[in-house]
């Protein structure tokens, strides 16, 4: 499991504190909103509050020993010195320099020190099978929104009350959470990649573009659809499935050792050649799981590969300022010779 492979990376008089709640959760399946978890070679140490401890036994996966939290720079020295730890590792990228310097003011018995980011997320890109069956879960729910949306969506409904209804529908289906703040937007907003629900109202004629997703036992999904309401125009028509174009050309590229800057051109030439590259400022996806924006980047900046095991998203956008806009966002599971399509929600355009 997870520990034991961040347990191989240690030799003797190492160890990890980790602190951040997305890497605890991954680590031992449980979510712990204030403690510390320690990895040493041979043993893994929760330390939660009172308000954690008593779950943290139930619940939490493969840790060797689970203590009160009550004071932590007493507890973690007499740790690391009957352990003989010498040098602790700690994420930094998860870390204000305000808690670092807390941190390493704390600890008497060890060196403190910057590394453990590299190693946990390496092991949190490559999604075991577990993983890849909550993210279905978690999308499949959200699917289930979006079905359930479309018979929602009318002229005079406002972008705050498809937003509700979706988060609603969500929660009520099986979601544990919200993926992150739902966007549901229309006309003219939709030129916002990441426009903010509003009060105005749908009219006949408008795109409505939803990005949002579900949560399923700490595991996120994400998808956008863009849909038509009443008609649309050639424009609308013409730019719609110019992203569907460039949104296929990325996934016929997804496959392991596949650049990910290659997948994002795949989707980008097809915009720039329709005369829309200045209408595409993001980049072509992301990595989810835990978090919502993990690794690997779909990016003309990225210098990864895919590799199997990884779970991205594909996202092209053409948004035209005071027009309107169209994206549409699938989830990819990276196999050892191609990859899955997690999403499976109709895509072509609609119009209601």
């Amino acid at each position: 499991m997870s520990l034991e492979e961040l347990k191989s990376t240690l030799e003797n008089g190492e160890a990890y504190l980790i602190t951040s709640n997305p890497n605890i959760r991954y680590l031992t399946d449980f979510c712990l909103d204030d403690g510390y978890l320690l990895v040493t070679k041979k043993k893994s140490i929760m330390l939660a509050d009172s308000r954690y401890c008593e779950a943290a036994g139930q619940k939490a996966r493969d840790c060797d020993e689970i203590l009160l939290l009550k004071r932590a720079g007493e507890q973690l020295n007499e740790i690391l010195s009957k352990l003989c730890i010498s040098t602790v590792y700690t994420e930094s990228a998860n870390l204000s320099v305000a808690d670092f310097n807390r941190i390493e003011g704390m600890l008497e018995a060890a060196v403190f020190s910057k590394k453990t980011d590299g190693e946990i997320s390496a092991l949190r890109r490559c999604k075991k099978e577990y993983e890849k069956q909550r993210i279905i879960a978690a999308q499949r729910i959200a699917e289930g929104a979006f079905n359930h949306i479309l018979t929602f969506i009318k002229p005079g409904v406002s972008e705050k009350d498809i937003r509700l209804e979706l988060e609603y529908f969500m929660l009520k289906n099986g979601g544990d959470d919200l993926s992150f703040s739902t966007i549901a937007i229309s006309g003219e907003n939709t030129s916002k990649p990441h426009g903010v629900p509003t009060e105005k109202k749908v009219k006949s004629g408008e795109f409505v573009t939803m990005d949002y997703g579900a949560v399923v036992d700490g595991y996120h999904s994400d998808m956008t659809r863009t849909v038509a309401v009443g008609s649309v125009t050639d424009k609308m028509a013409e730019v719609y499935e110019t992203v569907l174009k460039a949104q296929l050309a990325c996934l016929d590229t997804l496959a392991p050792g596949v650049p990910c800057k290659e997948a994002d051109a795949a989707a980008r030439s097809i915009i720039s050649d329709a005369g829309y590259g200045d209408c595409f400022g993001h980049g072509t996806g992301h990595g989810v799981g835990i978090d919502i924006h993990e690794g690997p980047s779909l990016s003309p900046r990225s210098e990864a590969v895919l590799q199997p095991g990884d779970v991205v998203t594909d996202e092209p956008g053409i948004y035209i300022p005071g027009e309107f806009g169209v994206r549409i966002e699938d989830m990819a599971f990276i196999t050892d010779t191609g990859y899955e399509n997690l999403t499976i929600c109709e895509k072509s355009l609609i119009v209601l």
